[in-house]
């Protein structure tokens, strides 16, 4: 059985607070867009097969450690509630760029959470996958909902929005660069917004640039001007609205349907474009 995730891309994200446990409160709209992953699941039913999940991949290269990869991680966590889950083998095909603030790793985990669960038949409600996805990561409870979302807390607080962007094409553009996380994290002050992004994201997409803006990208922009550069030429091609993704280093533009866009980066990077 397989299943393709998609990754999301973030309109606004504002660090609210440090919390005592550790984690931020923050504010951001979770927009899923098909650009996506693929992960397959075989049951091993050879008598002589090792117990537990069999990984490989292909794709974009993985330098982490397998047994760090969150679809593993996804299995083992069911095989801990259900131990009659059988070995199986589990390949990855990796589209989504890494370290990009897309949710490539997110959407992987949660997805191969919703695939076990209709392969072997699990029974787990959505609560409950939500639930097991937080355990594997803030953003991973998103992929089970999956639509646009308003999401708060740690990100694990999500209502759904209705929010149409069929009028634009998305660009997006990630430079190679991998961005930490936690690095971005430890390098911001948080402080409550002016407005929140609940109430801007009501607005016309054309005042989203002036009203609306990702707390990462001052940190971020600072370490690598080249990332500051994407979304710069974004606006100047012509880009309703641009913004780095999460914690980067993915940057993306909403153009207009009918413009024509001309942009030029170099080979290395990764450029889609994504009509809805």
């Amino acid at each position: 059985m397989i299943t393709f995730p998609n990754s999301k891309i973030n309109l606004g994200l504002n660090i609210i607070r440090k919390r005592s446990d550790g984690f931020h409160d923050i504010e951001t709209v979770f927009y899923p867009v098909p650009l996506k992953d693929a992960v397959e699941v075989i049951e091993k039913n050879n008598p002589s097969s090792q117990p537990g999940v069999h990984f490989s991949m292909s794709g974009i290269p993985i330098a982490e450690d397998p047994q760090n990869n969150l679809c593993v991680k996804a299995y083992r966590l069911l095989k801990n509630n259900f131990p009659v889950l059988p070995a199986i083998q589990l390949h990855l095909h990796k589209v989504i760029p890494m370290g990009a603030g897309l949710g490539g790793g997110s959407a992987d985990g949660a997805f191969t959470l919703l695939l076990l669960n209709k392969k072997f038949n699990l029974g787990l409600t959505k609560e409950q996958l939500f639930n097991y996805a937080l355990q594997l990561g803030s953003d991973c409870p998103f992929f089970i909902l999956n639509k646009p979302c308003f999401a708060a807390g740690r990100g694990e607080i999500l209502e759904p929005i209705n929010i149409d962007l069929s009028a634009y094409k998305i660009i997006i553009v990630h430079p190679g660069i991998h961005v930490s996380t936690a690095a971005a994290f430890a390098n911001i002050r948080p402080a409550l917004p002016g407005k929140s992004i609940s109430e801007i994201i009501n607005n016309p997409v054309s005042t989203w640039k002036a009203a609306m803006k990702n707390d990462f990208e001052g940190t971020v922009f600072s370490q690598y001007p080249e990332i500051k550069s994407i979304k710069e030429k974004l606006y100047n091609a012509g880009a309703v609205y641009a913004s780095m993704s999460g914690s980067g280093s993915a940057v993306f533009g909403l153009f207009e349907k009918k413009q024509e866009v001309a942009l030029s980066f170099p080979e290395n990077y990764f450029v889609t474009m994504i009509k809805r």
